[in-house]
Protein backbone atom coordinates (compact mmCIF):
# COMPACT_ATOMS: atom_id res chain seq x y z
CA UNK A 1 0.00 0.00 0.00
CA UNK A 2 1.53 3.04 -1.32
CA UNK A 3 1.14 6.52 -2.11
CA UNK A 4 3.32 9.57 -3.26
CA UNK A 5 4.94 12.71 -1.04
CA UNK A 6 7.19 14.84 -0.42
CA UNK A 7 10.09 15.07 1.79
CA UNK A 8 10.41 16.37 5.21
CA UNK A 9 13.86 16.58 7.79
CA UNK A 10 16.64 14.82 10.52
CA UNK A 11 17.14 12.20 13.86
CA UNK A 12 17.55 8.58 15.05
CA UNK A 13 16.15 5.61 16.44
CA UNK A 14 17.87 2.50 18.71
CA UNK A 15 18.25 -1.04 18.24
CA UNK A 16 17.14 -3.86 20.21
CA UNK A 17 19.80 -6.54 20.37
CA UNK A 18 23.03 -4.24 19.93
CA UNK A 19 23.99 -1.78 21.71
CA UNK A 20 23.08 1.71 20.27
CA UNK A 21 25.66 3.96 18.96
CA UNK A 22 26.48 6.81 21.37
CA UNK A 23 25.56 10.47 20.30
CA UNK A 24 28.40 12.80 19.99
CA UNK A 25 29.17 14.91 23.11
CA UNK A 26 29.18 18.24 22.39
CA UNK A 27 29.63 17.24 18.57
CA UNK A 28 33.40 17.01 19.49
CA UNK A 29 33.83 13.60 20.37
CA UNK A 30 31.72 10.38 21.18
CA UNK A 31 31.96 7.41 22.95
CA UNK A 32 32.51 3.71 21.44
CA UNK A 33 29.90 1.32 22.68
CA UNK A 34 31.79 -1.59 22.81
CA UNK A 35 35.15 -0.19 23.79
CA UNK A 36 33.92 2.95 26.06
CA UNK A 37 37.03 4.60 23.82
CA UNK A 38 36.01 8.43 23.49
CA UNK A 39 36.93 9.33 20.18
CA UNK A 40 37.45 12.46 18.26
CA UNK A 41 34.89 12.82 16.41
CA UNK A 42 36.73 14.50 13.46
CA UNK A 43 39.19 11.57 13.41
CA UNK A 44 35.90 9.44 13.99
CA UNK A 45 34.82 10.46 10.90
CA UNK A 46 37.79 10.88 8.76
CA UNK A 47 37.70 6.92 9.96
CA UNK A 48 34.90 6.64 8.20
CA UNK A 49 32.52 6.33 11.42
CA UNK A 50 34.99 2.74 12.32
CA UNK A 51 36.30 2.99 16.57
CA UNK A 52 39.94 3.36 16.19
CA UNK A 53 40.76 1.36 18.84
CA UNK A 54 38.44 -1.83 18.86
CA UNK A 55 37.50 -1.39 15.03
CA UNK A 56 33.49 -1.22 16.19
CA UNK A 57 31.86 -0.07 13.01
CA UNK A 58 29.03 2.48 13.73
CA UNK A 59 25.92 3.00 12.04
CA UNK A 60 25.53 4.87 8.71
CA UNK A 61 23.22 6.52 7.35
CA UNK A 62 21.71 5.67 4.28
CA UNK A 63 23.50 8.95 2.16
CA UNK A 64 26.59 8.14 3.79
CA UNK A 65 26.49 4.73 2.72
CA UNK A 66 25.92 5.73 -0.67
CA UNK A 67 28.79 8.24 -0.45
CA UNK A 68 31.35 6.02 1.00
CA UNK A 69 30.70 3.58 -1.87
CA UNK A 70 29.99 5.31 -5.05
CA UNK A 71 31.75 7.56 -7.50
CA UNK A 72 31.55 10.90 -6.56
CA UNK A 73 28.04 12.74 -8.05
CA UNK A 74 27.34 9.24 -9.62
CA UNK A 75 24.08 8.40 -7.65
CA UNK A 76 20.72 9.08 -8.84
CA UNK A 77 18.18 8.79 -7.01
CA UNK A 78 14.29 6.94 -8.15
CA UNK A 79 11.16 6.91 -6.16
CA UNK A 80 12.14 9.35 -3.73
CA UNK A 81 8.68 10.55 -3.14
CA UNK A 82 6.90 6.99 -2.35
CA UNK A 83 5.48 7.25 1.48
CA UNK A 84 3.82 4.10 3.67
CA UNK A 85 0.10 4.31 4.00
CA UNK A 86 -1.97 2.59 7.06
CA UNK A 87 -3.89 -0.30 5.03
CA UNK A 88 -4.90 -1.92 8.52
CA UNK A 89 -5.14 1.39 10.74
CA UNK A 90 -3.09 -0.02 13.01
CA UNK A 91 -2.94 1.54 16.89
CA UNK A 92 -0.55 -0.18 19.14
CA UNK A 93 -0.90 1.05 22.89
CA UNK A 94 0.86 3.83 22.80
CA UNK A 95 0.64 5.55 19.15
CA UNK A 96 -1.14 4.98 15.42
CA UNK A 97 1.23 3.86 12.68
CA UNK A 98 -0.25 7.10 11.12
CA UNK A 99 1.22 8.97 13.53
CA UNK A 100 4.31 6.84 13.83
CA UNK A 101 5.13 7.69 10.06
CA UNK A 102 4.64 11.34 10.13
CA UNK A 103 6.84 11.62 13.31
CA UNK A 104 9.67 9.61 11.46
CA UNK A 105 9.39 11.21 8.43
CA UNK A 106 9.89 14.38 10.48
CA UNK A 107 12.64 13.25 12.78
CA UNK A 108 14.97 11.28 9.87
CA UNK A 109 14.24 13.75 6.51
CA UNK A 110 13.66 10.21 4.81
CA UNK A 111 10.02 9.26 3.40
CA UNK A 112 10.94 5.01 3.56
CA UNK A 113 13.51 2.74 5.31
CA UNK A 114 15.60 2.31 1.92
CA UNK A 115 16.77 5.00 -0.57
CA UNK A 116 17.35 3.41 -4.01
CA UNK A 117 18.64 4.09 -7.32
CA UNK A 118 21.73 4.07 -10.08
CA UNK A 119 25.29 4.99 -9.65
CA UNK A 120 28.68 3.92 -10.50
CA UNK A 121 31.63 2.10 -9.02
CA UNK A 122 34.84 3.02 -10.37
CA UNK A 123 33.14 3.78 -13.31
CA UNK A 124 31.08 0.55 -13.29
CA UNK A 125 27.26 0.86 -13.38
CA UNK A 126 25.00 -0.86 -10.77
CA UNK A 127 21.41 -0.34 -9.07
CA UNK A 128 21.66 0.32 -5.46
CA UNK A 129 19.00 -0.23 -2.80
CA UNK A 130 20.38 0.89 0.80
CA UNK A 131 18.50 0.59 4.31
CA UNK A 132 18.23 3.14 6.90
CA UNK A 133 17.70 1.92 10.37
CA UNK A 134 16.79 5.10 11.80
CA UNK A 135 13.18 4.92 10.06
CA UNK A 136 11.93 2.82 12.38
CA UNK A 137 14.43 0.23 12.61
CA UNK A 138 14.76 -0.30 8.52
CA UNK A 139 12.12 -2.36 9.06
CA UNK A 140 10.28 -4.01 5.71
CA UNK A 141 7.05 -2.91 5.28
CA UNK A 142 4.93 -2.80 1.57
CA UNK A 143 6.92 0.51 0.61
CA UNK A 144 10.09 -0.71 1.62
CA UNK A 145 9.31 -4.38 -0.09
CA UNK A 146 8.87 -2.03 -3.46
CA UNK A 147 11.54 -0.04 -3.78
CA UNK A 148 13.79 -2.63 -3.13
CA UNK A 149 11.92 -4.93 -6.18
CA UNK A 150 12.05 -1.41 -8.59
CA UNK A 151 15.73 -1.17 -7.50
CA UNK A 152 16.14 -4.94 -8.96
CA UNK A 153 13.84 -3.71 -12.11
CA UNK A 154 15.98 -1.10 -12.77
CA UNK A 155 18.83 -3.45 -12.78
CA UNK A 156 17.24 -5.67 -15.09
CA UNK A 157 15.57 -2.51 -17.62
CA UNK A 158 19.27 -1.46 -17.63
CA UNK A 159 21.18 -4.55 -17.54
CA UNK A 160 23.42 -3.58 -14.85
CA UNK A 161 24.17 -5.40 -11.63
CA UNK A 162 22.46 -4.91 -8.38
CA UNK A 163 23.50 -4.04 -5.18
CA UNK A 164 21.44 -4.29 -1.66
CA UNK A 165 23.12 -3.01 1.73
CA UNK A 166 20.70 -4.40 4.17
CA UNK A 167 19.97 -2.65 7.72
CA UNK A 168 16.84 -4.00 9.30
CA UNK A 169 14.64 -5.32 12.56
CA UNK A 170 13.01 -7.54 10.20
CA UNK A 171 9.32 -7.26 8.78
CA UNK A 172 7.41 -3.91 10.01
CA UNK A 173 4.47 -5.72 12.52
CA UNK A 174 2.30 -2.64 12.04
CA UNK A 175 1.78 -4.02 8.79
CA UNK A 176 1.44 -7.38 8.98
CA UNK A 177 0.49 -9.42 6.16
CA UNK A 178 1.34 -6.97 3.44
CA UNK A 179 4.83 -6.38 4.79
CA UNK A 180 5.00 -10.47 5.25
CA UNK A 181 4.32 -10.77 0.98
CA UNK A 182 7.38 -8.45 0.78
CA UNK A 183 9.71 -11.47 1.37
CA UNK A 184 8.21 -13.54 -1.93
CA UNK A 185 8.14 -9.88 -3.77
CA UNK A 186 11.73 -9.23 -3.81
CA UNK A 187 12.65 -13.05 -3.60
CA UNK A 188 10.85 -13.76 -6.99
CA UNK A 189 12.28 -9.82 -8.29
CA UNK A 190 15.72 -11.32 -7.89
CA UNK A 191 15.24 -14.77 -9.30
CA UNK A 192 14.34 -13.04 -12.61
CA UNK A 193 17.61 -10.86 -12.19
CA UNK A 194 19.37 -14.33 -11.65
CA UNK A 195 17.49 -15.58 -15.14
CA UNK A 196 17.99 -12.48 -16.67
CA UNK A 197 22.19 -13.72 -15.62
CA UNK A 198 23.25 -10.12 -14.02
CA UNK A 199 24.94 -10.43 -10.84
CA UNK A 200 23.25 -9.83 -7.17
CA UNK A 201 25.50 -8.38 -4.98
CA UNK A 202 24.09 -8.47 -0.74
CA UNK A 203 26.03 -6.21 1.88
CA UNK A 204 25.26 -7.11 4.87
CA UNK A 205 25.54 -4.35 7.98
CA UNK A 206 24.61 -4.21 11.08
CA UNK A 207 22.02 -4.99 11.87
CA UNK A 208 19.95 -7.57 9.19
CA UNK A 209 18.19 -9.78 11.07
CA UNK A 210 14.41 -11.13 10.70
CA UNK A 211 12.15 -11.35 7.00
CA UNK A 212 14.94 -9.44 5.36
CA UNK A 213 17.44 -12.21 6.54
CA UNK A 214 14.99 -14.88 5.79
CA UNK A 215 14.71 -12.86 2.10
CA UNK A 216 16.73 -10.82 -0.38
CA UNK A 217 19.76 -10.37 2.28
CA UNK A 218 20.90 -14.12 2.25
CA UNK A 219 20.06 -14.93 -1.95
CA UNK A 220 22.94 -12.64 -3.46
CA UNK A 221 25.58 -14.12 -5.41
CA UNK A 222 28.20 -12.76 -3.29
CA UNK A 223 27.44 -12.08 0.26
CA UNK A 224 29.52 -9.51 1.98
CA UNK A 225 29.29 -8.30 5.76
CA UNK A 226 30.46 -5.45 8.03
CA UNK A 227 32.67 -6.33 11.01
CA UNK A 228 30.94 -7.66 14.12
CA UNK A 229 27.36 -6.89 12.63
CA UNK A 230 24.34 -8.91 14.36
CA UNK A 231 22.95 -11.38 11.46
CA UNK A 232 20.56 -13.44 12.27
CA UNK A 233 16.72 -14.52 11.87
CA UNK A 234 15.86 -13.82 15.26
CA UNK A 235 17.59 -11.59 17.91
CA UNK A 236 19.93 -12.99 21.46
CA UNK A 237 17.57 -11.51 23.02
CA UNK A 238 14.01 -13.35 21.57
CA UNK A 239 16.14 -16.06 22.26
CA UNK A 240 17.25 -15.65 25.18
CA UNK A 241 13.67 -15.18 26.43
CA UNK A 242 12.04 -18.14 25.06
CA UNK A 243 14.25 -20.93 26.02
CA UNK A 244 15.43 -19.68 29.03
CA UNK A 245 19.44 -20.28 27.95
CA UNK A 246 22.49 -17.57 27.30
CA UNK A 247 23.54 -17.88 23.93
CA UNK A 248 27.91 -18.04 23.40
CA UNK A 249 29.35 -14.55 22.48
CA UNK A 250 29.20 -14.16 18.94
CA UNK A 251 27.10 -16.62 17.66
CA UNK A 252 24.88 -13.97 15.26
CA UNK A 253 27.68 -11.69 14.44
CA UNK A 254 29.52 -11.57 10.62
CA UNK A 255 32.09 -13.39 11.89
CA UNK A 256 29.56 -16.59 12.81
CA UNK A 257 27.90 -16.35 9.47
CA UNK A 258 31.76 -16.56 7.91
CA UNK A 259 32.53 -19.26 9.67
CA UNK A 260 29.53 -21.65 8.82
CA UNK A 261 29.13 -20.80 5.10
CA UNK A 262 26.27 -17.89 5.48
CA UNK A 263 28.62 -15.06 4.56
CA UNK A 264 31.28 -15.22 1.81
CA UNK A 265 33.62 -12.42 3.07
CA UNK A 266 33.72 -10.22 6.24
CA UNK A 267 35.13 -6.39 4.71
CA UNK A 268 36.24 -4.14 6.60
CA UNK A 269 34.66 -0.35 5.57
CA UNK A 270 37.76 0.65 4.26
CA UNK A 271 38.15 -1.54 2.11
CA UNK A 272 34.53 -2.22 1.03
CA UNK A 273 34.41 0.43 -2.16
CA UNK A 274 37.95 -1.49 -3.49
CA UNK A 275 35.89 -5.25 -3.33
CA UNK A 276 32.83 -3.97 -4.86
CA UNK A 277 34.58 -2.41 -7.58
CA UNK A 278 36.90 -5.86 -7.54
CA UNK A 279 33.30 -7.27 -7.83
CA UNK A 280 31.88 -5.42 -10.50
CA UNK A 281 34.77 -6.10 -13.13
CA UNK A 282 34.80 -9.21 -12.47
CA UNK A 283 31.77 -9.98 -12.97
CA UNK A 284 31.21 -7.62 -16.12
Amino acid sequence: MVKEAAIPSTGQTSPNDTPPSLPSIGNIAVKCPKCKEILYARDWKKNLKVCSRCTYHFRLTAYERIELLTDQGSFVEADKDIISVDPLQFVSRSQAYATKLVEERQNTGLNEGVVIGHATIDSKPLSLAIMDFRFIGGSMGSVVGEKITRAIEIGLERHIPVLIASASGGARMQEGLYSLMQMAKTSAALAKLGEAHLPYFSLLTDPTTGGVTASFAMLGDVIIAEPGALICFTGPRVIEQFMHIKLPEGTVNSEFGLQHGMVDAVVHRRELRQTLAQLLHLYS
